[in-house]
């Protein structure tokens, strides 16, 4: 067994398709380089290099649209188990191929990748749909999720023009970093101790502005007044509201 390890970024996969063509060889796998590989799997130790990425990835753009390179980002950023594989086949048929292959659906990797960036991309718009904002002590706004996939990055700009006069936080509890906005500009930041919200990224007690929670409460008093409970459907409610999301949403605590 062959394996390429690599630092699990965008550019070190690219770099590690460089490589393979470079050895004139087939991965059978590409994964973290924190891996501990098997003991009798013969191993490759990928170098991040950007000119070998950038090479890659001007050779794509030859034989498939910008879309298609977008495409191939979304569904790394999934985190799947063996998303390197699927990707390196990809790029390996496209590179052989004299015509674009991204529509060719009859083909089992370009057919599982479109799949992939469906279910990326509802899961981004899911984060902007269901995130809600807490008040903090200090007047920032703090919200926690645990998405699936890794879509918080692909939020940044939306978040900044929706709320662009306040600063936030909006953390991945899953895995472990934030996006902070201060005005100006987003950047991203991570916790040592993530225990204030670790409780389904509802802020402590402390944390909290002295009236976040009066307007928790308002917010659920008013929903309860509008709602009538003989039309309640918790199967429609949960085919566009996820339970996973309930947690974090004011109305179902």
């Amino acid at each position: 067994m062959l394996l390429y390890l690599y630092d699990r970024t965008f550019d070190g996969l690219l770099t590690a398709i460089f490589d393979a063509y470079n050895r004139r060889e087939t991965p059978d796998r590409i994964v973290s380089e924190d891996l501990t590989p098997p003991l009798f799997a013969d191993t490759h130790q990928v170098i991040t290099d950007r000119v070998k990425s950038d090479r890659v990835s001007t050779g794509l753009k030859k034989k498939i649209s910008k879309s298609a390179m977008n495409m191939l980002f979304v569904c790394y950023m999934s985190e799947l188990e063996d998303i390197e594989m699927l990707i390196f086949r990809y790029v390996q048929k496209a590179f052989a191929s004299d015509i674009s292959i991204e529509v060719n659906f009859a083909d089992d990797d370009v057919l599982a990748l479109s799949k992939i960036f469906k279910r990326v991309k509802r899961e981004e718009e899911r984060m902007r749909q269901f995130v809600r904002f807490q008040k903090t002590a200090d007047g920032m706004y703090f919200a926690a999720m645990e998405p699936l996939y890794n879509v918080l990055p692909f939020c940044a700009e939306f978040f900044a023009n929706r709320y662009a006069d306040q600063t936030w936080l909006i953390y991945d509890l899953r895995r472990n970093f934030g996006l902070y906005y201060d005005l100006k500009k987003t950047e991203i930041v991570r916790f040592d101790n993530t225990d204030a919200f670790r409780n389904a990224g509802q802020l402590s007690e402390d944390k909290k502005d002295e009236t976040e929670i009066a307007f928790q409460n308002l917010w659920k008093d008013y929903l309860k007044a509008v709602t009538i409970r003989e039309r309640t459907n918790l199967r429609l409610q949960r085919q566009f509201m996820p339970k996973r999301f309930w947690k974090y949403l004011t109305e179902k605590n």
